[in-house]
């Protein structure tokens, strides 16, 4: 009898998916706890006003380009103006919550990854938020810019004496570009498309739109871009190996010496 064994082939490593009611719990959690702290921050008027004009002065010592040239693009016909504005109201949160669906149903190691960068850099601005309260440049006359969702709409923003929805004074960092950098990063990273590298135009537009609308300094997506460097630092992107299907199925690996072994031959 001529025996000899072979090595079988197990089964792939899938990694798994959370559970959907806790991660829905969870994100939730998040955000009511972001809103919250948004809340807390808000009534700090003078010092918003305060800082804004140090952002302003800061952005002209280290020679930044004026928000004003890309404001003046946008300022060249009403339909453009009325785009960047609805990009800006309604881009945001769509976006990002479908980035996160479809890794959770798709990507489950990278929605893990993900979930807690985006979590991370949440968790830092609101930090930032409460100690450094900042008018936007719409509203400091400094700047001379155009708040350009209420002079053309829409506009997701009432009178800051009675907007209670929302923490007008907390510009940075720019979460808007900060979640927008992640989910490039994200799709990038998660797939292997030779055009994913079109993802970073999202990026891309949500600066141009967040300065042109005088909604965000250049400083607040710089900073949130730094927020987001230590973020992907510190959480550590899933192995390669699990990039490539849809629930982290690959190639099949060999089982392990001594795991399982097949006798062929035997009978010859």
């Amino acid at each position: 009898m001529n025996a000899r064994t072979e090595p079988v082939q197990a089964e792939p490593d899938i990694p798994a998916r959370p559970p959907i009611v806790r991660e829905l719990l969870l994100v939730a959690g998040l955000f009511l706890v972001y809103k919250l702290g948004r809340q807390l921050a808000a009534g700090h008027t003078g010092e918003a006003f305060r800082d804004a004009h140090h952002v302003w002065d800061a952005e002209r010592w280290l020679r930044l380009p004026g928000e004003g040239a890309v404001q003046s693009l946008l300022l060249h016909g009403d339909t453009v103006v009325r785009v960047a504005n609805a990009y800006y109201a309604t881009v945001h949160f769509p976006a990002t919550a479908a980035f996160l669906i479809w890794l959770y149903l798709r990507r489950p190691a990278h929605y893990v990854w993900a979930r807690r960068v985006l979590a991370a850099v949440t968790a830092a601005a609101l930090a930032l938020h409460l100690a450094f309260p900042l008018a936007p440049p719409r509203m400091l006359a400094a700047t001379g810019l155009v708040d350009t969702a209420r002079a053309y709409g829409p506009s997701v923003y009432g009178p800051p004496q009675t907007d209670h929805l929302s923490n007008q004074f907390a510009a940075m960092p720019s979460l808007h570009f900060g979640w927008a950098l992640m989910v490039a990063v994200g799709l990038v990273v998660a797939t292997r498309s030779r055009l994913r590298w079109l993802w970073l135009l999202h990026p891309l537009v949500t600066l141009l739109v967040i300065v042109g609308t005088a909604n965000h300094y250049w400083l607040d997506a710089l900073v949130a871009a730094a927020l987001l460097g230590l973020a992907l630092a510190v959480v550590r992107a899933p192995r390669p190996g699990t990039v490539g299907t849809p629930a982290g199925r690959g190639a099949p690996r060999l089982a392990p010496a001594g795991e399982r072994q097949v006798l062929v031959g035997a009978g010859r």
